[in-house]
């Protein structure tokens, strides 16, 4: 399967390098005639084309070549069937059914149980504190995973009685939050591609920090720096700076912003506004 599409691949490739040496007047003629036996060809058999793997990479490829409001005219598919393949590619890159392992164990029901009750009975512990306590009795649960046993029993992991949830928090302080974060964008060569934003909560408006194919944190800081630069005096009217535990989000990173007086907020795992 794999030398076979290598082959194919390879004969298509070749197939350019012959056409790029051609005068224009040629191509431009062979366009128009293969245009036009494509569409009889369409007329005659009434039925939609079955594309290989090879026949969709390829595909992919050539459209990276020409503007995308030209796409219908060239190709014999639409614009929105080349996006679904590269798509579908990249759900295949990442689903790694050749390297899934058994993850870590589940948490045991009595566990469960014992941590629902320990937050019942004390309603001013936090997740974190329940941990310690389970800690001494021998059980070795991460945070993170009685956060989310808290969650799922409906319970508060941590005492809400002095201050605003979560969600009213972000309500009211809006105007002054600005978020970060990293998203991911998979290239029509299935190259991945770390794309740093900042969001205004308040405006919603969407501050595009930068993009590069291997992050660090020299270089979150310095897009942070940039940043701070653009905005100018609108950032005496932000207070909070929200963003994950991300290792890339540095300690220099950090102190960029609390020098310019605003705090910093980390969310906990699992954590939705």
């Amino acid at each position: 399967m794999l030398s076979s599409l290598v082959y194919r691949l390879l004969r298509c490739l070749c197939g350019l390098l012959t056409v790029l040496v051609r005068s224009d007047l040629s191509k431009d003629v062979e366009l128009l005639v293969l245009r036009h036996e494509n569409q009889v060809l369409r007329r005659q058999l009434g039925v939609r084309p079955r594309w290989g793997h090879a026949d969709r990479l390829w595909l992919a490829a050539l459209s990276r070549l020409i503007h995308r409001r030209r796409w219908a005219e060239a190709f014999p598919v639409t614009p929105a069937t080349i996006l679904r393949w590269h798509r579908h590619l990249v759900a295949r890159k990442w689903t790694f059914t050749d390297r899934r392992r058994p993850g870590r164990p589940c948490t045991h029901r009595p566990a469960k149980a014992l941590i629902v009750r320990m937050a019942r009975e004390n309603p001013t512990w936090g997740h974190r504190r329940i941990q310690g306590e389970l800690a001494r009795l021998g059980y070795n649960i991460a945070a993170s995973t009685v956060w989310e046993i808290l969650h799922a029993a409906d319970i508060e992991p941590a005492p809400r009685q002095a201050g605003p949830t979560w969600r009213q928090f972000l309500t009211a302080q809006a105007h002054a939050i600005i978020a970060c974060d990293f998203l991911v964008v998979e290239t029509i060569m299935l190259k991945r591609l770390y794309v740093l934003i900042f969001i205004e909560h308040g405006t919603r408006k969407l501050h595009l920090a930068g993009v590069t194919a291997h992050p660090t944190g020299a270089w979150t800081v310095q897009q942070a720096r940039n940043l701070v630069m653009d905005l100018g005096d609108r950032i005496a009217g932000l207070r909070f700076v929200i963003h994950d535990r991300d290792p890339l989000f540095t300690s220099a990173f950090r102190e960029l912003f609390t020098a310019e007086g605003l705090r910093i907020v980390t969310t906990l795992p699992g954590r939705r506004g």
